[in-house]
């Protein structure tokens, strides 16, 4: 059985924010079932990496939640974060510092096609 769980996030769109919740909640509760949990930003959603983007987004308009409250919770429970090497070219390289690590695409694919890691796309 897998024991690590990889989600990336590169359909999801910072613009809508009903999207965003799922990804950070799904990582959170498989850390806290201590799965090894990585998430992995790249295209689009790798614009939540670049600082001040997560914090201005809710949600759920009016919860006082933020985007960023769900990553750092995320990353509090032992989820790592890494941000693909093109999305540095898109957003900058003003990142959170949640962000432990710059990949490529080959790192994805042969973490993908590792028979221990469930890969999750969002």
């Amino acid at each position: 059985m897998a024991d690590k769980l990889m989600i990336v996030m590169v359909n999801t769109d910072p613009r809508n924010p009903a999207e965003l919740g799922a990804p950070f909640f799904q990582a959170t509760v498989a850390a806290a079932m201590e799965y090894d949990v990585e998430i992995i930003l790249t295209a689009g959603a790798g614009e939540l990496a670049k600082r001040g983007v997560a914090e201005r987004i809710q949600i759920k308009e009016g919860s006082g939640k933020t985007v960023y409250d769900f990553m750092r919770d995320a990353h509090e429970a032992g989820v790592r974060f890494k941000v693909c090497t093109p999305t540095l070219e898109l957003w900058g390289e003003d990142l959170i510092p949640e962000i432990e690590e710059t990949v490529g695409g080959a790192y994805l694919i042969q973490r993908a096609m590792d028979d221990d890691t469930v890969t999750f796309t969002y």
